[in-house]
């Protein structure tokens, strides 16, 4: 049906322009590479956008303080400490680093585990919410006991929770192995929550590394442990420099990733 379907329409169209290039490629081509190929002049890709009504720092119920780019820096220490007491976390200088996911292997969850510890270590916090696979549940559980205050877990599904994640952190970790668009990450963009995300698809799409002083978070392109760690490090240095952060956070929240954005390229 799918082979049908790309060889009679006029264009094929799929959510980020990476991953339009990625499925012309065997490791995500589910063997219809080859046609996708043969037909890449009719192939797109178009970013997803986010319902910016529902997320919005400025309206959004679910957070203990709201919030504008004006004032974020205010807005969002407030949002901090209402995530740090209801995931049990010392409330200090370091860095948390938020993950709202599925705890699932493609969403880069493998390499997390085995940087887990490292990350604690290395003078950041980690706050987690989301279920999966019964193994990294497991892990996170163990992660959180062995290092009270500084790694908060709830293994569980709540969208108001979610929201407060996306406003207390202050990084956002996306290391995933495949992410055909994702929309976390523009919602922590939103949020003025730095994602760190791994160059896939709607990933690399959506987020530019700021090593150049001009991007909107990190980034890795190599899927491995040793690069997500090392790129966790590089923002953690970043967090430290409180002018620099501070500019960082208005460059995240100043990017538009509202549907608006994206119909205009649908109907180009």
């Amino acid at each position: 049906d799918m082979k049908g379907a790309i060889e009679s329409s006029d264009r094929v169209n799929t959510v980020s322009p990476t991953y339009s290039r990625e499925i012309m490629r065997p490791e995500y081509g589910h063997e219809l590479d080859p046609l996708l190929r043969e037909r890449a002049f009719k192939v797109c890709g178009i970013v997803n956008g986010i319902d910016t009504e529902v997320y919005n720092p400025a309206t959004d119920a679910a957070l203990a303080a709201n919030y504008t780019a004006a004032n974020a820096a205010e807005g969002k220490a407030a949002c901090r400490a209402d995530i740090c007491e209801l995931f049990g976390l010392e409330n200090d200088d370091a860095p948390i680093v938020g993950m709202v996911s599925r705890l699932v292997d493609h969403k880069g969850f493998d390499i997390v585990r085995q940087v887990g510890e490292s990350l604690i270590n290395s003078g950041m916090k980690i706050c987690l919410l989301g279920t999966g696979d019964p193994e990294f549940e497991e892990y996170f559980r163990w992660l959180a006991e062995a290092y009270p205050g500084r790694c908060g877990v709830k293994i569980a599904f709540k969208p108001d929770l979610a929201h407060k994640i996306y406003a207390g952190a202050d990084i956002f970790l996306m290391p995933s192995l495949s992410e055909p668009c994702g929309l976390a990450q523009m919602v922590a963009l939103r949020y003025g929550t730095i994602p760190i995300v791994r160059e896939t698809g709607g990933l690399k799409d959506t987020v530019q590394d700021s090593g150049d002083g001009e991007g909107n978070g990190f980034t890795f392109a190599d899927y491995n442990a040793g690069a997500l760690l090392y790129t966790c490090l590089r923002a953690r240095d970043g967090f430290a420099n409180k002018e620099g952060w501070n500019a960082l956070v208005q460059r995240a929240m100043a990017a538009d990733h509202s549907w608006a954005a994206s119909c205009g390229e649908y109907l180009a």
